[in-house]
């Protein structure tokens, strides 16, 4: 133990001594470690977000798109006429599809907003009333439109609060009149908050009747049809068969096999298991790329432990006649780079950390650094120091005492 306390303080001194040459070999190994975790850690925080917007959908839920999507996730060419409300009729029949709990047509477009304060575009979504359930959405104001006022087209809406917002800059908008496309409809609710969802934001719009939409807002020109199929299974443990149900009853009702199948059912799983099969590989690429880094540092490793032993050739030579075994120079040597990889690899994970803390508010995604990474990037980061130390420390080690002091 002695021994080893004396190396590790001849090693402390050899590399203060050269305080400016050690820290330019650890920046290597610094730069490395937090590229390798800041990027593993953008990866996982874009799986993380992802992975919310997908569940933030709604739970258990099934959704039925027009096309086909390949293995890829690439959705193949399909159009809205495809999908109708008596497909969605069909799949809320419980003798069909007993393991679906909830089903919800709908219909969007674009459509200019108009208040009696100011103009503004939004995405105008026509559904039922199940809507609100099966998207596990909540009317923070105000209330959800009736059945009734489906059946009866009325000229309703419920609007997403930034909408509500840049409608009505003073006061609220609950019971307004705006006009969507130029027809009128009074707002009755507004509902609560829910942020972004794969790319739109889900507190920009507007939900009106479905049969409203079909007759007044629709571009389609065809009043049945939909632009998607929201299903909710009654729990999780039935969601494989709602899937397998309203799989096997839109096949029969659309008279296609599985190869031609003109619509599309995914589940929330098999979305976020394709987003995070996406973000994985090109995690996995760019802390590939971020590890080159390492080697890199490695090398400054090995090259400055090789100009030491060059410099340090007469005080190896004073150490041999004194005693000193080629083990003990060697241990010396290796001791010396594994400071240098252990140290730059402290720094670099707090490097990675502070840059964690930093790009998190500026991406406006959490940066997930994870104990596991940071851990392997500390071992890797004292294996580099000591690999890139084995040859110099044998070289160092197999001077011979006489050549070593009679150098210049």
């Amino acid at each position: 133990m002695t021994d080893w306390r004396e190396t590790v303080r001849t090693a402390v001194d050899a590399l203060n001594a050269r305080r400016m040459r050690s820290a330019l070999t650890m920046l290597g190994i610094l730069i490395g470690i937090s590229a390798v975790m800041l990027t593993v850690g953008l990866g996982l925080g874009a799986q993380r977000q992802i992975s919310d917007q997908i569940n933030s959908l709604g739970s258990n839920m099934i959704i039925v798109t027009p096309g086909q999507t390949t293995s890829g996730g690439f959705r193949g060419a399909g159009q809205a006429t495809t999908l109708t409300t008596r497909d969605a009729s069909m799949l809320a029949d419980p003798e069909v599809a007993p393991s679906v709990g909830a089903v919800a047509p709908t219909s969007s477009t674009q459509a200019s907003l108009q208040s009696s304060e100011t103009t503004w575009t939004s995405t105008v979504v026509g559904t039922v009333p199940d809507w609100l359930s099966v998207r596990a959405r909540e009317v923070e104001t105000g209330r959800f439109f009736t059945a009734d006022e489906v059946t009866a087209s009325a000229n309703v809406a419920v609007i997403g609060s930034e909408t509500a917002t840049e409608l009505f800059t003073t006061g609220s908008a609950l019971g307004q009149e705006i006009t969507i496309n130029g027809q009128p409809f009074t707002v009755i609710g507004i509902l609560t908050e829910a942020g972004s969802s794969l790319g739109s934001n889900e507190d920009d719009t507007v939900i009106v009747p479905s049969t409203t939409f079909a007759a007044r807002l629709s571009t389609s020109g065809n009043a049945i049809s939909v632009s998607s199929i929201y299903l909710q299974a009654v729990d999780a443990d039935s969601l494989s068969a709602a899937y397998q149900e309203v799989n096997t009853a839109l096949l029969a009702s659309h008279q296609v096999t599985a190869d031609d199948a003109d619509f599309s059912v995914s589940t929330q799983a098999s979305l976020v298991e394709a987003a995070t099969s996406i973000t994985g590989v090109l995690t996995l690429l760019l802390g590939g790329i971020a590890g080159i880094s390492l080697l890199v540092g490695g090398i400054g490793v090995m090259n400055i432990m090789l100009v030491s032993v060059s410099e340090r050739v007469r005080e190896i030579g004073l150490r041999k006649a004194l005693g000193a075994t080629p083990s003990v120079i060697r241990r010396q040597f290796l001791v010396e780079a594994g400071i240098l990889g252990l140290l730059g690899g402290l720094l670099g994970v707090g490097l990675g950390y502070a840059g964690a803390a930093i790009l998190s508010p500026v991406l406006s995604m959490t940066v997930e650094i994870s104990p596991m990474v940071t851990l392997i990037a500390l071992g890797v980061s004292l294996a580099i120091g000591l690999v890139a130390g084995v040859y110099p420390a044998s070289r160092a080690a197999k001077l011979a005492p006489i050549d070593a002091l009679r150098s210049e």
